[in-house]
């Protein structure tokens, strides 16, 4: 059973950085695409960063130069280093591991909330 445990959600000042990670279980991890989705209240989900498993990333460009998307496959956990947090980067973030068409994992989320 795969499982995907998000942890690094905090509340942060505007300008201030932080370090989310996915850590899953349950699965041959480095066969994965991996992306980082976030929510906020009363929007879409939509995708903020992606990594194929081959290491090719794509950001949103909302975040394009701000965040950035690594994994590591022998611990088999994907991260997201987001820098220079506005308010407008608030939002529940979510871990999705994904395999060819039909086969996907969604992680519980964490909060990121950046205000003053």
């Amino acid at each position: 059973q795969v499982q995907l445990v998000e942890s690094g959600g905090a509340l942060v000042q505007p300008g201030g950085s932080l370090r989310l990670s996915c850590a899953a279980s349950g699965s041959i991890f480095s066969l994965y695409a991996m992306g980082w989705y976030r929510q906020a209240p009363g929007k879409q989900r939509e995708l903020v960063a992606g990594i194929t498993s081959a290491g090719t990333t794509n950001y949103a460009a909302s975040v394009n130069f701000r965040f950035n998307i690594s994994r590591d496959n022998a611990k088999k956990t994907v991260y997201l280093q987001m820098n220079s947090l506005k308010p407008g980067d608030t939002a529940v973030y979510y871990c999705k591991m994904t395999r060819g068409v039909f086969e996907s994992y969604w992680g519980q989320g964490t909060q990121v909330t950046v205000s003053s």
